[in-house]
């Protein structure tokens, strides 16, 4: 098996090797969660998305999220505001105060109480407001070395795409790379992610192009890269309750054979090692607790009983998870069913995108101001 001839991903003067990056998601990336994954070998791991607002005003409940392991030599943030100088100032405080050595820009989300602001996915609509943070962005990191990225869709939807004026500005305004979901904000999670368009913005701008959407197997991530161009592949809902979904992408852009599929219990392993990580994060109480949500990806697909199931989705220390873990049948193979599938949030497309009123008006925002949408920010 041969390795994938690309060349060496950098973003600004950050080596990514293998160039895979872990997408910030909302109440997932955590410190903890990202040290299980850079344990099995991801590239690069960016944090839970956090409000440019709350920044600036040091909510605590914000400063609280910017927590890094020691393992954790670049210190990856993904930034969301709708406002430059806010925007400016958080980069700033992040650079300056937390040693953050990368910093990426949320303009993805689609959740409706973000985009009926004019944040998230629909913000790019906006090309002047879009290159306004963009410089004013690039500009606060550039005193720090530290380079400035941003993550978006393909436009709103089908009659109002955006991603290719977004290359652009972002090539215009000294961003040292730009991340693709290729789907629209309408779309959602929804229905299937366009590579095509992926290779369009590869041909259309001078500057790294990483591709997102569908890579649920290692195998997927070099198909995408070899079908559209791209620099690299950002992993989100894919390694939901499978970290070592890393460890087959570092093989794969190696060219060294697939490792064998775990068995449920190295499965169970790994969901214990994630709890210690979690409780030594937050507290065993905490920590535990925050584990819940992942325990339904973990075992999706293995022939665990409900009542065992609801146990661990309700587990309060790490002796009840390690008796309960106990209770599996080790050796039960990987569920092949499960290669290849959707994981995490899906659901059909929205039936329209909610936006501000006269939106769609002008792809200009002109000295108009927008209500701030920092504090209902989620997902991306």
């Amino acid at each position: 098996m041969r390795s994938l001839q690309t060349g060496a991903l950098t973003l600004g003067s950050i080596p990514v090797d293998p160039p895979v990056v872990l997408a910030p998601m909302a109440g997932i990336t955590n410190a903890a969660y990202r040290q299980l994954c850079r344990e099995q070998g991801a590239g690069l791991y960016v944090c839970e998305m956090i409000t440019s607002r709350a920044v600036v005003e040091r909510i605590p409940k914000t400063f609280a999220m910017l927590r890094f392991d020691p393992g954790e030599t670049v210190r990856s943030v993904q930034l969301y505001g709708v406002d430059p100088d806010v925007m400016a100032k958080a980069t700033t405080i992040l650079c300056a105060e937390f040693g953050v050595a990368h910093v990426d820009l949320n303009f993805g989300c689609p959740v409706p109480k973000v985009t009926r602001r004019g944040g998230g996915g629909v913000l790019p609509w906006k090309r002047d407001r879009l290159a306004a943070i963009l410089t004013a962005t690039v500009r606060a990191a550039e005193p720090f070395g530290v380079p400035v990225t941003m993550k978006t869709r393909l436009g709103i939807d089908e009659q109002h795409e955006t991603f290719l004026d977004a290359g652009r500005i972002a090539r215009e305004a000294g961003c040292a790379a730009i991340a693709l979901h290729a789907r629209t904000v309408k779309q959602a999670y929804g229905g299937e992610a366009d590579w095509t368009r992926i290779a369009e913005l590869v041909a259309s701008v001078d500057l790294p192009v990483l591709g997102n959407g569908d890579v649920w197997e290692a195998t997927d991530a070099l198909a995408m890269m070899r079908q559209t161009g791209c620099a690299g592949v950002v992993i989100g809902r894919g390694c939901l309750g499978r970290p070592w979904l890393f460890r087959d992408l570092a093989a794969a852009f190696a060219g060294r054979p697939a490792p064998a599929l775990p068995t449920l219990g190295e499965v169970a392993a790994m969901v214990y090692r994630h709890a210690e990580l979690l409780a030594e994060l937050d507290g065993e109480t905490h920590g535990l607790r925050d584990l819940r949500k992942h325990m339904a990806w973990y075992l999706k697909g293995f022939p665990v009983g409900g009542e065992v199931r609801r146990a661990l989705s309700t587990v309060e220390s790490l002796a009840q998870l390690a008796g309960l873990l106990a209770t599996l049948d080790a050796d039960v193979p990987y569920p092949a069913s499960e290669l290849g599938s959707p994981r995490g949030r899906q659901g059909a497309p929205r039936g329209r995108v909610v936006l501000p009123y006269g939106w769609l008006d002008s792809d200009c925002l002109g000295d108009a101001d927008i209500a701030e949408a920092e504090s209902d920010a989620s997902g991306g």
